[in-house]
């Protein structure tokens, strides 16, 4: 309690202006105290006008009041100094630079509390209270501090912008719409802010709306995380099991056929061994009969000779030995043959399979498709890799280049007989299958190319229609040329413009059904797109027209 009297004492005997202890205290006719230098600084400012004011209450005084010591309060104030207890404000109370100051402190000011924009002045807590005391400042509007208070001024009129010009949307004061404003609509800020409140809250409300939508909208997509998340870690724990009971199963195959290996083996070598042990007797028991008639032909006595002859000679019956000859050069090369043929048939169901797998991963695709890229770089995103299927190439095209490359040649190449083989057109097939987005290029040279995608059930041999790319509704193409190119599908003929060049760029978003042609060079050019919808998971290929012909599917990049 005595710390609360004695802080109230210190607030009595204070300048309102430089809130110390007053110094040289007068008091003007108004009965507020001030220090001398204060309140004279303060009407020295309103000479000009010849009207003079109390900082406090605002009453003025005409003429200048003379100002007289007041000597009770200077004693007063020094015998308040004595004790010992005055207090600077605090640190924290003082304006920094990032701060708004009060108008009204002389020395280091305070920190304001408000600002006033019919005084276009900022104050303290203590020169504030004129404001909630004095009945002069009622209408007075107070607001949260701003420096920004000299922008409601007029700079043409130095008045305060109480109207807002709709011509021009701009605030100005009520001089302006008699020049530059003339015949302008106008109405009062309070009007135009009315208005404008009614508009702001009117987007609020579409605001706070679209808000509501889009929490709606994200709680829809945690859902679909979540749903997603499960199914795919469903789906690989499942694939997982499923591939292990595979390699179990193909794991089993293999211990079965190496165990049928490891019996035969042990069977025919016993049997080798049982007739290579009667021959090695029977070649002992020869010997033996040699060695006894070579002994008996030198025998001089006729009469031995012809009495033991008869013994001597008589053979037993050989081993029979027939069957050694019957497979000479062959064991067990027809098992490994019969295996690898198991494998080369069990890599094409897989992979006829694995279409299906990447068409079913490609299916999955929560949110609707991306647009397509704009840029070759963001094509490149979705390079593929594409390799020639050597099963279906024509006898005349030369794989290269890691099968990437097929060139047409003069002469057959050793192919094995396959059904998925061209027969009589020029045509290749890619190994991989496409579906999802996926984009690459093909560099073609020579007389003539068809750049193409196809369904893998097209016909390998027959009519031209059935066969070639382009001549039915399986397939896609692009006929590129020397100095021109043509698009076909189901024997019909697009002509296409655009620039020429060895290299074309191809995307397919196989789930929205765009095909797309690029010519590329030091630009990127389109030549043609397809909207469609595809049934089928698509195939890379091409078709040459003359010996030389060439083209390579560039590497990923």
């Amino acid at each position: 309690m005595a710390q609360k009297r004695v802080q109230l004492d210190q607030e009595t005997f204070s300048c309102s202006i430089c809130l110390d202890l007053l110094k040289d205290p007068v008091t003007v006719p108004c009965g507020h105290s001030y220090c001398m230098t204060c309140i004279k600084t303060q009407w020295d400012v309103e000479d000009q006008k010849n009207i003079y004011s109390c900082p406090q209450c605002r009453q003025t005084f005409i003429p200048r009041p003379v100002l007289v010591k007041s000597t009770m309060l200077a004693v007063l104030v020094e015998e308040l100094k004595k004790t010992g207890l005055q207090a600077a404000p605090a640190d924290h109370c003082y304006a920094g630079p990032e701060d708004v100051a009060c108008d009204v402190c002389t020395g280091r000011k305070l920190k304001a509390l408000k600002s006033c924009l019919l005084c276009l002045a900022s104050y303290c807590e203590k020169h504030l209270q004129p404001h909630y005391e004095s009945p002069t400042f009622r209408k007075h509007k107070l607001v949260e501090p701003s420096k920004k208070l000299q922008d409601n001024i007029c700079s043409r009129h130095d008045e305060v912008m109480k109207m807002f010009c709709r011509t021009d949307q701009q605030s100005i004061c009520y001089l302006c719409p008699v020049d530059e404003h003339k015949g302008h609509d106008t109405v009062s800020a309070a009007a135009e802010r009315t208005e404008r409140q009614r508009e702001l809250e009117g987007s609020r409300q579409k605001i706070q709306q679209r808000i509501q939508d889009r929490e709606k909208d994200v709680k829809v997509l945690q859902q679909q995380l979540e749903t997603i998340n499960g199914s795919a870690d469903k789906a690989v724990e499942d694939s997982e099991k499923i591939f292990t009971e595979l390699i179990r199963l193909l794991e089993k195959r293999c211990s079965e056929v190496k165990q049928q290996i490891i019996s035969q083996q042990e069977t025919e070598v016993s049997r080798v061994k049982q007739l290579q042990e009667k021959l090695e007797q029977e070649i002992t028991e020869l010997k033996r009969k040699d060695a006894d008639l070579k002994q008996l032909s030198h025998t001089q006595d006729h009469i031995q000779f012809l009495h033991n002859y008869p013994s001597v000679s008589a053979l037993s019956e050989p081993t029979d030995s027939s069957s050694i000859n019957i497979r000479p050069l062959r064991y067990f090369e027809d098992v490994t043959a019969a295996v690898a043929e198991l494998k080369d048939k069990l890599q094409d169901i897989l992979r006829e399979k694995w279409t299906n797998i990447s068409l079913a991963l490609t299916e999955v695709d929560v949110l609707l498709p991306q647009p397509e890229p704009k840029t070759r770089a963001g094509f490149l995103q979705y390079s593929q890799e594409i390799t020639l299927d050597p099963n279906t190439a024509h006898t005349y095209l030369l794989l290269s280049e890691g099968n990437r490359k097929a060139t047409v040649m003069d002469q057959h190449q050793s192919y094995s007989s396959h059904p998925d083989r061209f027969t009589n057109w020029w045509q290749v097939l890619s190994r991989e299958s496409l579906t999802g987005r996926c984009y690459w290029e093909v560099e073609w040279s020579g007389t003539r190319a068809d750049v193409a995608v196809t369904y893998k059930n097209i016909s390998r041999a027959g009519k031209l229609n059935e066969c070639v790319f382009g001549l039915n509704d399986k397939s896609w193409a692009l006929d590129c040329q020397q100095n021109s190119y043509d698009f076909w599908h189901n024997n019909m003929k697009t002509p296409v413009s655009g620039p020429q060049s060895s290299r074309v760029g191809v995307y397919l978003d196989h789930r929205a059904g765009i095909l797309s042609f690029y010519s590329i060079s030091e630009t990127m050019t389109l030549l043609h797109r397809v909207q469609t919808t595809f049934t089928q998971p698509l195939y890379a290929g091409v078709w040459f027209y003359d010996y030389g012909d060439t083209a390579e599917f560039c590497k990923r990049k």
